[in-house]
């Protein structure tokens, strides 16, 4: 009976110690996406990226080096984001030094609210639609499969990288 009884405590223990790990675990998750992000690199394979992702790593290497972000999410606690995005704004001008491209002055933006856990992060945006992405979070750098966002000249194979102000 003293072993019955001492099996049930001890596992007792070890069931509520599991649960408040995995809640603190989910909450630690949760805010690490908390904050406004940039997107500051397109990371592809030079050797077998097509000519979109090609184009538009050099776009996004232009832009940020210039300080112009052109695809930002503001995560909040409250579970609301919002995405503003430039990239239907960009203007490409050719000189004899190279492709010019100035920051774009307008933007779009749309509210929604998301959910991440276990990697994954759900975007609902105002019209209802859910975009699904595979999230790495380390620290300020925030990184995701581009192809998942579907922005047009960003939506090919590579990751996109964003950092967060």
């Amino acid at each position: 009976m003293k072993y019955s009884a001492l099996l049930l405590m001890v596992f007792s223990i070890f069931l509520f110690s599991c649960s408040s790990d995995k809640e603190d675990e989910t909450m630690e998750e949760e805010n690490n996406i908390v904050g406004t992000w940039q997107a500051t690199e397109l990371k592809i394979d030079d050797g077998t990226a097509g000519d979109d992702a090609k184009f538009g790593k050099q776009i996004l290497d232009i832009l940020t080096s210039n300080d112009c972000y052109i695809i930002t999410f503001a995560f909040k606690e409250d579970k609301s984001v919002v995405a503003e995005n430039s990239v239907n704004y960009l203007e490409f001008n050719a000189s004899s030094t190279g492709q010019l491209v100035p920051c774009p002055t307008e933007k779009d933006a749309d509210t929604g609210t998301y959910t991440f856990e276990n990697s994954l992060l759900t975007i609902v945006d105002s019209e209802g639609e859910k975009i699904e992405v595979t999230v790495v979070v380390d620290g300020d750098i925030m990184t995701l499969d581009a192809g998942d966002l579907d922005v047009p000249n960003f939506n090919s194979d590579g990751e996109l990288v964003f950092e967060r102000i």
